[in-house]
């Protein structure tokens, strides 16, 4: 059989946040089929790279005070440093905002114009006159037109779920600066994707796509295809539009193309690559995405069409995945289960999760629930109870009775070619990206190795003399079912297959399983997988419940429209809704001397802080790393909330909070009570 030339991409994560367990659905999908295809002896490369364009990325960087490519540059480490921590194992990752992406994307638009498929025409768009900018739709908030709903989007409403342009809010306020928009006209350039609708309907139709997906954008198709905008006015952070000065490629027109430039990018590093080969239109590799179904537009109607206007190949398959909720419902900041993936590793193996996805996924596009019960059990039963099980019983007989050797024959050749024979299912399944599947077949044989090994009860027959054979003989076929069953669980579980192959002193590949290890010596057994504890899984959503109170404290919550006082400052928040004076009353202000600061470990924004009251000490954590060095602390008076209620935190308890002032990073500082104020002391 010829060996396959393979290039696997998956979604670009957008370079302005962090990645959560909602995104390593797709990456952990992605690396599983493509270990299950190099573990066959595939040539299959996998690459990957930031989203790095966009009018978010360009105000994220200016409300932090840095440039766009300092933000992208630490964005990127975080990224790569989570994913290679999920033991995601790119060929290359990459960036869009390159050399090698901005000549493609260029050389795509110039090809497209040539062939008379783009146009260009005046608009009208909502513009913020203070910041000087183009508003998108999402960036424009008011009330709804027709519900009279309150703090909606530009686009549509989410309470009655009318579609409108943003003029048409009533109050419509700019959720970057609060200004009113004004309507202004911009000159825009259109990829002409109505004249490929006969080409999209074969393409889509052609086993491209699931079956679910190729109806849904059938609807489309039916219904006309309109002219899809791909500029975007200055300012604006991303490549600017060839011989069309200050205008920019719309960041979906360069994302995808970030696929052909990371490749391109990692070509030029080896000679073994061409990227002509497989990238040129008739090209005989093949060519797959792994996405989101939110992204399926971008990638099954604009993308085949722009490549094949290009004379480029296009995929070869499309595979779009449901999303991930947690305990049944969407993921959600304040139950905490809007896990951050470096929040989960924090706490928990990966390879928990790598397997607990692995065992629920299917080639379809439903949802996939992480039910953190059903979560822990699963591991422990199938990973922990029959898996290493069959290894930690079988194991410690061959170190002790028989120098770490294998037995020199096999009596079990019917048993053992079951598990053989239940490869090329399992490979179909894996082929098939129906990972529950193959994972039910692997622990169909767990249940079979686990159940002889009870029958032949090799801790008995240890007690018996002269049958020194069959005890060698039954725990050598136990460890053969073991070397099987991880040779399956390879594609899933890499740092636990390294274990198994340092243990059992071989390489483990799809075509070797094929011969049994006879007069093989083991090392000795090691253990390879710990349990779930429930504990663990609750201090992570505690963990993730106090990264959002972290950000809420620090004034980094969501953006939400108010309206502004016309004399204050644009910088300065609005004054909150009046309150009583009792409820004021309510709030115990006190005096306090910093007696000691010291910064929190695996914190990047707490400061611990030891409070003297006079009468009594408190301990609080201070979002206020960005601004203070400890030392610095030592010694100075503050604002103690005295009676705030104490809370848990994963690093101690926080019994109050000490009052400051300023938008936040350095623009953070302290209240400091005048000259003479005493600790203890109460403030009226």
């Amino acid at each position: 059989m010829s060996v396959r030339k393979i290039l696997v991409t998956s979604a670009l994560p957008y370079a302005n946040g962090p990645i959560h367990l909602g995104h390593m659905l797709e990456y952990i999908q992605t690396d599983i089929w493509v270990r299950f295809q190099k573990l066959r002896g595939q040539t299959c490369t996998y690459v990957c790279a930031d989203d790095a364009h966009g009018t978010a990325i360009m105000l994220r960087a200016e409300k932090e005070g840095i440039t766009s490519e300092q933000l992208i540059d630490r964005i990127s480490a975080e990224h790569q440093q989570d994913f290679a921590d999920f033991q995601v194992a790119f060929d290359n990752y990459y960036s869009t905002h390159s050399s090698e992406n901005q000549s493609l994307a260029s050389g795509i638009y110039e090809a497209c114009l040539a062939k008379g498929k783009i146009s260009s025409r005046s608009i009208t768009q909502a513009f913020d006159p203070e910041k000087q900018l183009f508003l998108a739709d999402r960036f424009v908030k008011g009330t709804c037109p027709k519900c009279k709903s309150e703090d909606q989007y530009g686009d549509n409403c989410e309470v009655c779920s009318a579609t409108y342009s943003p003029m048409e809010l009533i109050n419509p306020k700019s959720a970057i600066s609060g200004a009113t928009p004004v309507e202004k006209d911009s000159e825009h350039f259109f990829f002409k994707l109505a004249d490929f609708t006969e080409f999209l309907k074969e393409w889509t139709r052609s086993g491209t796509l699931q079956p679910q997906i190729a109806n849904k954008l059938s609807e489309w198709l039916d219904s006309g295809l309109q002219e899809w905008d791909i500029s975007r006015d200055a300012p604006y952070f991303g490549f600017e539009i060839p011989n069309q000065p200050g205008k920019y490629f719309y960041v979906w027109l360069d994302a995808p193309v970030g696929y052909m430039a990371s490749f391109k990018n990692l070509c030029d590093q080896r000679d073994d690559l061409d990227f002509d080969e497989y990238w040129k239109a008739g090209s005989e590799t093949e060519l797959y995405h792994f996405i989101g179904k939110d992204i399926i537009n971008f990638h099954a109607l604009f993308w085949p069409a722009m490549l094949s206007c290009a004379d480029y190949r296009t995929p070869t398959g499309v595979h779009a995945h449901g999303f991930v909720t947690v305990n049944g419902k969407k993921m959600s900041k304040s139950r905490g289960t809007f896990i951050k993936a470096r929040t989960y590793l924090e706490h928990l193996n990966p390879e928990y999760l790598r397997y607990y996805f692995a065992a629920k996924l299917t080639s379809h596009v439903d949802d996939l629930d992480l039910n953190l019960d059903d979560f822990a059990q699963r591991v422990n039963s199938d990973l922990v109870g029959k898996v290493v099980n069959i290894a930690s019983r079988c194991a410690g007989f061959i170190t002790k009775r028989f120098d770490g050797r294998l037995s020199e024959d096999c009596l079990e050749t019917e048993l053992l070619a079951k598990f053989t024979d239940a490869g090329d299912e399992i490979a179909v399944f894996y082929e098939a990206r129906e990972f529950a599947k193959a994972i039910r077949k692997i622990m169909e044989l767990a249940d079979l190795a686990n159940q002889y090994i009870d029958e032949k009860a090799p801790w008995v027959i240890a007690k018996e003399e002269g049958k020194e054979a069959e005890l060698q003989q039954i725990c050598s076929n136990g460890i053969n079912m073991f070397r099987q069953l991880m040779t399956y669980l390879a594609p899933v579980l890499p740092a636990m297959t390294e274990k198994a192959q340092d243990f059992l002193n071989v390489s483990l590949n799809w075509d070797a399983r094929t011969e049994l290890l006879l007069g093989h010596e083991i090392s000795k057994f090691k253990p390879m997988m710990t349990r779930v504890e429930m504990d663990k899984i609750n201090a992570m959503v505690e963990a993730s419940k106090e990264a959002v109170a972290e950000e809420m404290q620090l004034g980094k919550k969501a953006e939400k429209t108010t309206e502004k006082d016309e004399n204050a400052s644009p910088s300065v928040e609005p004054i909150a809704a009046e309150i009583e004076f009792d409820d004021f009353a309510k709030v115990d202000l006190r005096v306090a001397l910093i007696k000691h600061a010291e910064h929190v470990e695996g914190a990047k924004k707490l400061l611990k802080l030891t409070l003297d009251l006079g009468f009594a000490e408190k301990q609080v954590f201070s979002g206020i790393k960005s601004a203070y060095q400890p030392e610095d602390l030592i010694g100075k008076m503050t604002v103690l909330v005295a009676n705030l209620k104490p809370r848990k935190m994963k690093f101690g308890m926080s019994e109050g909070m000490v009052l400051a002032a300023g938008p936040g990073g350095k623009d953070i500082w302290l209240l400091e009570p005048h000259s003479g104020a005493q600790p203890g002391m109460r403030i009226m």
